[in-house]
């Protein structure tokens, strides 16, 4: 199983009931209707999630898919797209899930005095969040938690298979001196969430699709590699 732009947080959920509202005044309109999937596409869809195993379902948080989304992940699978497009929409997906993560972190609240003397009741994040990117692929995260967080402090880490042993093993690391104390945001873009999760059970992976064939590809079109 693999998870498409993954970052170590939650997810919103959605009310179910609002959502058959909103389907049902969408069938009321004379607009022609859309075909959002194929069959085989729903299919796919269908088994992908009925072969996921029970125990992963608190930790791997998935983004409500949406027709963005999929016209996103669609693009980025496209062995046609230009690298041009292929990064604009790799963006895209990163932002979303940046956006996101960032939305579970904690907060405190506060209030704000307007520019029309008005008070605000709202909130502000807590200090001490940082983010770690995985190299190489994960570096292409960095730039869309910069846009939101221009004062975030941000790692990496190098791991590679070791030659003898085959197992992973950290080459490069370069981490805020207190990370011990912070939340930790941590990026890569594809990974296997089954096995990250097994091995690392108290992780949270928050991600936008997962499915049995992921963009091996990335880096190598993101980076201009390929």
């Amino acid at each position: 199983m693999e998870a498409d732009f993954p970052l170590s947080t939650i997810m919103p959920c959605q009310n179910p009931q609002q959502q058959q509202q909103q389907q049902q005044q969408q069938q009321s309109h004379t607009l022609p209707k859309q075909v959002r999937f194929t069959a085989a596409a729903a299919a796919a869809a269908a088994a992908a999630s009925s072969v996921e195993p029970e125990p992963l379902a608190a930790q791997l948080k998935l983004l409500p898919m949406n027709d963005q989304i999929r016209e996103l992940q669609t693009i980025i699978r496209d062995k046609t797209t230009s690298r041009g497009d292929f990064v604009f929409c790799a963006d895209r997906l990163i932002r979303l899930v940046v956006e996101e993560g960032l939305n579970q972190l904690p907060y405190t609240e506060c209030t704000v005095t307007t520019p029309t003397g008005h008070k605000y009741d709202g909130v502000k994040f807590e200090k001490g969040n940082c983010g770690v990117s995985i190299m190489r692929s994960g570096e292409a995260m960095e730039q869309g938690l910069r846009d939101c967080c221009r004062s975030i402090r941000i790692g990496k880490i190098l791991i590679q298979s070791d030659e003898e042993t085959q197992r992973a093993k950290v080459y490069y690391a370069k981490f805020p001196p207190d990370i011990y104390r912070r939340k930790v945001l941590l990026m890569y873009p594809i990974l296997s969430a089954k096995s990250i999760i097994e091995e690392f059970p108290e992780i949270t992976i928050l991600a936008t699709e997962v499915h049995p064939v992921a963009p091996t590809h990335f880096g190598q079109k993101y980076f201009g590699t390929d």
